[in-house]
């Protein structure tokens, strides 16, 4: 049974209702609205996603730093979308069933375990849905590699997946899709992470190939940890057909990247090959409607901490999303 949800006394402060006003400002501003024939599917590395201190303000000396004005703002973004990805969900799920009390009971939540061993960290991925719009259709799965995997084309070893990748398929409107999250292991540097992009690459491309597999309107969205787009890891990224809209990479992904220091770590991907306009991409029933951003909080929110302690308030990266008509 999960464990009841302790919400601080009283009614929202006056400043957390100021935040909601900005934050819900912003979102009319910049994201489309949830209407008859759209989707909306966003994606969040929400740092350290465990723990939640029961008070609207937590104070010096409580642990974590995360609290309900916090909540409340996260809230405030992921219920804009029809499905939202969660990565570094912990296995301390407090903040995440808060999150759900927070949003109303027509969000729900289809999560994964906890991730064992020191690589993992604990990590769950989760996909919170707004279950008046869209509804799961059955498949739920782990990606997990085979031993003839183990070393891929080039002699690289290859070790399982360090966060197993998390599917799970939705319907809306009588349109089928599958949602594929990952969260790439970080490791000493890039080179670590060569190996896992390049096997969820080559796995989702057979994925996606194989005849008769429930394999429809695959989707990948999360945290790959792509330093740049012109490395060997947004490489290995795309080098099966995955294709990353164009105007994602022109969003900042984290509140720290600036003009020198831009990163492209968080995606949301489907098979299509730009350089042959001519093929259709590998959807069907959904259209990309060439709207899609993330979201800077930081100027929005609890603006009189530093962007460090707002990193573990909210989060050190920003949400993703892209709207699909259907």
């Amino acid at each position: 049974m999960a464990r009841a949800v302790v919400k601080p006394a009283g009614p929202a402060p006056k400043a957390v209702t100021q935040d909601l006003n900005r934050l819900g400002a912003a979102l009319d501003q910049q994201l489309p609205a949830k209407v008859q024939d759209n989707l909306l599917i966003g994606t969040w590395n929400v740092r350290g996603f465990g723990g939640l201190t029961p008070k609207w303000q937590s104070g010096p000396n409580d642990t974590p730093k995360r609290d309900w004005h916090a909540l409340a703002c996260i809230a405030k973004v992921v219920e804009r979308f029809d499905v939202t990805a969660i990565q570094e969900s912990k296995r301390d799920t407090t903040a995440l069933l808060a999150l759900l009390e927070q949003l109303g009971p027509r969000y729900r939540v289809i999560v994964s375990d906890a991730t064992e061993g020191t690589a993992g960290n604990a990590e769950r991925l989760a996909y919170v849905y707004d279950s008046d719009r869209v509804q799961p259709s059955g498949l739920v799965g782990e990606i997990v590699l085979p031993p003839a995997a183990e070393e891929d084309a080039a002699g690289r070893k290859v070790e399982q997946f360090a966060r197993t990748p998390y599917a799970a398929a939705f319907v809306r409107g009588g349109t089928d899709f599958i949602l594929t999250t990952v969260h790439v292991l970080w490791g000493k540097g890039p080179k670590d992470r060569l190996g896992e992009v390049q096997a969820f690459a080559d796995w989702m491309r057979k994925w996606a190939d194989r005849p008769k597999d429930w394999n429809h309107n695959l989707l990948v969205l999360g945290d790959f940890n792509l330093d740049r787009i012109d490395d060997p890891l947004f490489a290995a990224f795309v080098s099966t057909g995955l294709w990353p809209p164009p105007d994602l990479g022109l969003v900042p992904r984290t509140i720290f990247d600036n003009d020198k220091d831009h990163h492209y770590y968080d995606q949301i991907a489907w098979f299509n090959d730009p350089t042959r306009p001519d093929l259709p991409p590998m959807l069907n029933g959904l259209t990309f409607t060439n709207r899609c951003g993330s979201l800077d909080f930081v100027p929005l929110v609890l603006t009189g901490l530093t962007k460090s302690q707002l990193s573990f308030r909210i989060s050190d990266h920003y949400p993703l999303w892209v709207e699909f008509t259907i």
